[in-house]
């Protein structure tokens, strides 16, 4: 047990966002067809368990093999994860809007103070690390990019619209500057490793959360709203071709970079639709709800599977 306390992943946070985006996903339809299932709340709760748990154990962790984090954070690929723990937070205050509007201001101001520490931390880490390499960047290092554009979705109604708008700006012009490099270092440098392919879902993830935050910051859908949606929609349909690849490589944690990216992309889907009054926008969104749904369902599966046979929470 203390072993695998010991290499217990801040990645598994990766779990609690894909979870929370299913449940905000699940809760927007129900609010647009008019169903009372309570998956959305349900899915709520079970989250804000999981969190919990892992929060925890993470916890313990950094009391008792606090070198093993400062090892994680001194890791070039792990650090872009450490951001998973605030995003979790802001999402999980998203989800709670409705529910436990208190408990959800109180989430989003914590998750924002958090998430604004760790984008200081990583993006000068990034600068200041004196040997980085083309091959370094991965989408994982989109996650702190997507947690300042997330900020404003419930910031537009807990805060100043400056502050919404502050993290957005951040968020948005650091996402273009890292989709360029990241670009250029696919099609001209070695393939990802095998671990991090499940990392290119997240390249959906800045321009679906990108559409929802700037639709609730300007109230309304404009042309460049129509950029990022439709932006975000392409990218959906380019992985699909690398779903074969995909499929071949073993099971990781990384694997739940699929769910967030396709519950932003749901959610964005079923804002687009409210916004446009097209019905293709209500069928596309039911259709991506049933897909992140099986999704969430088997990555649950699979990783109660690796936790029993001890496949996680060892050491690389």
């Amino acid at each position: 047990m203390s072993e695998r306390l010991r290499n217990f992943p801040i990645s598994f946070f990766a779990v609690v966002m894909g979870l929370a985006g299913a449940a905000v996903a699940w809760q927007r339809t129900e609010a647009l067809l008019n169903w009372q299932t309570g998956i959305g709340t349900a899915l709520l709760w079970m989250t804000a368990a999981i969190f919990l748990i892992l929060f925890f154990l993470y916890l313990l962790k950094f009391f008792r093999y606090r070198e093993e984090i400062k090892k994680e954070f001194k890791n070039i690929t792990k650090l872009s994860f450490f951001p998973t723990l605030s995003i979790s937070l802001l999402l999980l205050g998203i989800a709670a809007m409705d529910v436990l509007p208190g408990a959800a201001r109180i989430l989003w101001i914590v998750g924002t103070a958090v998430h604004f520490l760790f984008s200081v931390a990583i993006i000068s880490i990034w600068i200041r690390h004196p040997s980085l390499e083309i091959n370094h960047i991965s989408p994982a290092w989109f996650i702190p990019v997507v947690g300042n554009i997330l900020v404003p979705i419930a910031g537009a109604a807990f805060a100043a619209p400056e502050v919404s708008w502050f993290f957005f700006s951040v968020g948005l012009i650091f996402w273009v500057a890292l989709f360029t490099i990241l670009l250029y270092r696919l099609i001209f440098h070695n393939p990802l490793p095998e671990r991090l392919l499940p990392t290119l879902f997240i390249l959906i993830a800045p321009p679906a959360v990108g559409f929802i935050a700037y639709v609730k910051l300007t109230g309304g859908l404009d042309g460049f709203a129509r950029i990022l949606y439709y932006f975000g929609l392409f990218v959906f349909i380019l992985m699909i071709p690398q779903l074969k690849m995909l499929s071949r490589i073993s099971y990781y944690l990384s694997w739940w970079a699929y769910t967030f990216p396709m519950a932003a992309l749901t959610i964005a889907t079923i804002l687009m639709y409210h916004a446009s009054h097209l019905g293709f926008f209500k069928y596309l969104a039911l259709v991506l709800l049933v897909v992140l749904s099986c999704v969430v369902a088997l990555l649950a599966v699979m990783t109660l599977s690796a936790i029993k046979d001890r496949r996680i929470c060892v050491e690389d």
